[in-house]
């Protein structure tokens, strides 16, 4: 019984490195070293050694021991293991992940799963029955809703650690300038990030304080993950936070909006209203009377105004924040 533990970390290391040992290029025990660590396990490289060695003698995998550092990879005819020969579907899928989610999983595990992207290209690149799979990426786009822009460039480090503290729920040390020009440091507690077309924000707790704030990563200059975890707070949800308006420039409040607008201009708001409880009455001006419950909001200001004069008689009517009725 008291082997069990190491036998099942043994098996556990093994299994790891057999899904990450690509094919069509070799890998040397320091990058899978590497990938581990980065992944949040922790072994020793002549550990790591010993079971490529171990793995090499077992399984299709072929070492070459002409120069060190050695190189390992999967042989051409291997099948035995399901993980190294992604199919074309599992391969697109992968790399639409990647394309989505980079900017929205913690730094380290993005970088760990490198060798499951490098096998995925592949596999779509070489693969004569992914022909479909290949154009896919070619007939589909997320396009934008405003005027396209470029994203704020983000000091070196600062996404890594950001990611890193919020994923372990570590207190964080930022150097950080506003949008005023300020420069402060301050320990924060940080809760979510958030993309918002081209740039990202951290939402989190000024250490003292229990309201959240938003803070653009670009204007970061600096950040040091603390070695020191928190609680995070029960009452906290992001989605409502968002659902709020927190980043639509809003203080949470709930008002019933009613206004005019030509038929022309409005009539995707009768495809895609504004709240579950939207109304819509067309009158025979052709004009439309809508009338839905939102979070009032800056952006909800600047979204009248960008319909100019065809937009009439708006009003706000406030409620109670319980009786906000969003898009579903």
């Amino acid at each position: 019984m008291t082997r069990r533990p190491d036998a099942l970390e043994t098996a556990r290391l093994a299994l790891e490195l057999l899904r990450r040992i690509p094919r069509g290029r070799k890998v040397t025990a320091s990058e899978l070293h590497e990938q581990l660590r980065e992944a949040g396990i922790e072994r020793d490289l002549r550990t790591i050694q010993r079971q490529l060695d171990m793995l090499s003698q077992k399984f299709d995998i072929e070492r070459d021991d002409r120069n060190k550092p050695y190189g390992y990879r999967w042989l051409d005819h291997a099948t035995g293991l399901s993980i190294p020969n992604l199919t074309p579907q599992e391969s697109l899928l992968l790399l639409l992940a990647e394309e989505h989610l980079r900017h929205l999983l913690p730094a380290r595990l993005m970088k760990s799963m490198e060798g499951f992207f490098q096998q995925a290209r592949r596999t779509l690149g070489n693969d004569r029955n992914a022909r479909l799979e290949r154009e896919w990426p070619g007939k589909v786009r997320v396009v934008a809703t405003t005027q396209p822009l470029l994203p704020p460039r983000i000091a070196s480090g600062v996404f890594e650690t950001v990611s890193e503290a919020l994923y372990g729920n570590f207190w964080l040390k930022l150097d950080y300038r506003n949008a005023a020009g300020r420069r402060g440091k301050a320990d924060v507690m940080p809760l979510g990030l958030v993309q918002q077309g081209p740039r990202l924000y951290l939402v989190c707790r000024y250490k003292g304080f229990d309201n959240e704030r938003n803070l653009a990563l670009h204007r970061i200059l600096g950040a040091e993950a603390s070695t020191l975890r928190f609680e995070r707070p029960a009452g906290f949800d992001l989605k409502r936070y968002d659902d709020e308006g927190r980043f639509a420039f809003g203080e949470g409040q709930n008002v019933r909006l009613s206004f005019r607008i030509e038929r022309e201009a409005g009539l995707h708001l009768l495809e895609s209203p504004l709240s579950t409880d939207q109304t819509a009455v067309e009158r025979d001006d052709d004009t439309l009377d809508i009338a839905a419950t939102v979070t009032d909001s800056a952006m909800l200001e600047w979204w009248l105004r960008g319909f100019g004069d065809a937009v009439s008689r708006v009003k706000r009517a406030p409620l109670e924040n319980g009786s906000h009725q969003g898009p579903g």
